[in-house]
């Protein structure tokens, strides 16, 4: 266990770096590490991550109550006390707002695709937590609901969350959520994202297994009937036996070509006509239409005018 007065020094070196990548701005953010005898050490409230120094962190027991330091306790303590009462083998809580991350979760996507080997095998998948107010409860409920199951969380239309137990491997897998979010984009905005397979993405569980890799739950197949899984890391990753990595692109149009043997009655499309009243698909929910239906669908939107 190290000393109180070095993990006073590496919160500050930790605020430094978060601040520098510019994973915060003005106050943003929180760090708080566990100390022996049921004990908190965190960063005070209004004050900028960057510039620091250790007689400013607070300590504070298991229910928030502050203990020593002149100043105030991190105003959401809530969040971190929900962590570490949740989850007793971690040391260290890392609250930032990287800027794509925090996109991502403003956007309502979650970094849930299996793209990254080295991703899959550290942080799995990484949900976004409901939106709650923050500092209050109901943010920590938010964020109870899905750290049994993992070390990195999105928090809607707010920042990031990483734990671990040690406070650098906290932070640094607060880089990785940030790293993984930039490729993500960048992937996306160049028009494909190609994925590992099913079957690769056992392989990586198997990986974890046999170096030790520490991770709270299995990674588990995505249901869109029933919804995520709560207790497990759930990661799209579509099943193509023999392949490593799918271009998703490729099996749509796979399956398109399929509609378009089955169903030559809609003008050759291969796709039935698009219903958008129909209340079949989420209004949040993706449409692809080809260019043949796009114009279409304008055409007959402007006759409806007429």
């Amino acid at each position: 266990m190290q000393t109180e007065e070095r993990l006073r020094a590496d919160i500050v070196e930790v605020g430094r770096r978060l601040h520098e990548r510019g994973f915060v701005a003005s106050n943003d953010g929180n760090i708080s590490v566990r100390l022996e005898g049921d004990r908190l050490l965190t960063t005070p409230t209004g004050v900028s991550k960057g510039f620091m120094t250790p007689d400013m962190m607070v300590t504070t027991d298991l229910a928030g109550g502050k203990l020593t330091g002149e100043r105030e306790p991190s105003s959401e303590i809530l969040m971190h006390l929900a962590v570490y009462e949740n989850r007793p083998e971690i040391k260290a809580v890392v609250h930032a707002h990287p800027p794509t991350a925090t996109g991502f979760a403003v956007a309502g996507i979650p970094l849930d695709r299996a793209v990254l080997a080295e991703v899959v095998t550290t942080l799995g998948s990484i949900p976004i937590a409901d939106y709650g107010t923050p500092s209050t409860s109901e943010l920590a409920d938010a964020v109870r609901q899905y750290i049994r199951a993992h070390d990195g969380l999105l928090l809607a239309n707010h920042g990031a969350l990483t734990v671990a137990d040690e406070l650098f491997a906290a932070y640094y897998k607060m880089e990785t959520v940030e790293h993984f979010a930039r490729i993500s984009l960048v992937a996306r905005q160049l028009g494909r994202e190609r994925l590992l397979s099913r079957e690769e993405v056992n392989r990586l569980q198997d990986l974890r297994d046999r170096y030790g890799i520490a991770a709270p739950a299995p990674i588990c197949p995505t249901d869109p009937e029933n919804g995520p899984d709560l207790s497990c890391q759930t990661l799209e990753a579509p099943a193509q036996p023999g392949e490593q990595v799918v271009d998703t692109q490729a099996v749509d149009s796979s399956r398109a070509g399929t509609r378009d043997a089955s169903d030559e009655s809609h003008g050759g499309s291969g796709r039935q006509p698009l219903d958008l009243g129909s209340g079949l698909l989420g209004s949040d929910e993706e449409i692809r239409l080809t260019y043949r239906e796009l114009t279409a669908l304008i055409a007959d939107a402007v006759k409806q005018l007429q």
